[in-house]
């Protein structure tokens, strides 16, 4: 995974009324969730802020980073793990990360990548996408940058599904039924199926003619 760093501040007062003022000031509310866990086993927040202009690096993108958070002189090695945006304006209004080290794999999202031409869409069928990210579980060294699928064999109402991918060190963290990809039927490639039909059965009407001959 390519990695980023961006730069964050320590937050003090937690309240609605604070965090409205940040924003107002161009910061961004934050959490980080890492292995400390509070009296009901859950994990304890450090919250922070951290200027709207340093977070589109990281959330408007298509790309998956590591993201090193400085916090007072300390870096914490991060990956999103929640975005909260306005209903109505659509406006960031709070970012959660989740802290990784080297030793516990995470699960995450990665960018699914189609390759080759499909024999269904050479035959005049379309290509649906239907999951633009695949969620594996790793160590995070070893997550790549997106998920490269060949869909050469892939023909006419067939469709690739979670079960019968594999990618080295990943585990796939998704039913095993879930559709990635298929290739619909088109009016062209129906109209091109009905052609050839009656193009076989033209020559199997020729035939007894010829032998009678």
């Amino acid at each position: 995974m390519k990695e980023i760093k961006i730069s964050g501040q320590m937050r003090s007062d937690l309240g609605k009324k604070a965090s409205k003022e940040l924003r107002k000031n161009g910061m961004i509310p934050c959490n980080i969730y890492g292995e400390k866990k509070g009296e009901n086993g859950l994990p304890v927040a450090m919250s922070f802020a951290v200027p709207f202009s340093e977070l589109r690096k990281v959330v408007y993108t298509p790309h998956i980073y590591v993201i090193n958070i400085e916090i007072d002189g300390k870096i914490y090695n991060s990956v999103l793990k929640e975005l909260q945006f306005h209903p109505v304006t659509d406006a960031l209004l709070h970012v959660d990360f989740y802290e990784v080290n080297e030793a516990k794999p995470i699960t995450v999202g990665i960018p699914v990548r189609l390759e080759g031409l499909a024999k269904g869409v050479k035959a005049g069928g379309q290509m649906n996408l239907a999951l633009r990210k695949i969620k594996v579980t790793a160590p995070f060294q070893i997550i790549p940058e997106h998920l490269t699928i060949d869909v050469t064999a892939l023909g006419i109402g067939q469709s690739m599904k979670i079960g019968s991918l594999n990618f080295e060190g990943l585990q796939l963290a998704m039913p095993k039924e879930t559709v990635v990809c298929s290739i619909k039927s088109t009016r062209s490639a129906s109209a091109d199926d009905t052609e050839e039909e009656e193009g076989e059965a033209a020559e199997g009407a020729e035939a007894p003619a010829e032998e009678a001959k």
